[in-house]
């Protein structure tokens, strides 16, 4: 039997990954086309021959998604994805509040009973 065992340094950013290495590649691939544009959003727009609004949105959406993953106030790895499929449009603002509410109220009752 072969174990492969991976050394990993404990601390909260060693813990936590690199915004960058959370995008997924269609992201990481728009975000290379955006800078290969020299950041022009019509000439992008062009490119994937979409309106220009639509590629406002996009990069409205990847703008907040990165501030999120990049934020060190966010320390609950549950807050900072249901935050970032917000950011992405997959899940609504009313949804968001829930899953939040629904989540901390649990993380609440969780401490009382580990302090009783």
């Amino acid at each position: 039997m072969y174990f492969d065992f991976t050394i990993i340094e404990v601390g909260m950013d060693s813990l936590r990954k690199n915004w960058l290495d959370r995008l997924n590649d269609e992201e990481r691939n728009f975000l290379k086309r955006f800078v290969l544009a020299s950041g022009s959003l019509k000439g992008l727009a062009e490119e994937y021959r979409v309106s220009y609004p639509t590629i406002r949105l996009r990069l409205d959406r990847l703008i907040e998604k990165i501030k999120i993953l990049d934020s060190e106030q966010i320390t609950s790895e549950f807050e900072r994805q249901v935050r970032a499929l917000h950011a992405e449009g997959r899940i609504d603002l009313a949804t968001l509040k829930q899953l939040l509410e629904s989540y901390r109220a649990e993380q609440q009752s969780s401490s009382r009973e580990a302090a009783s």
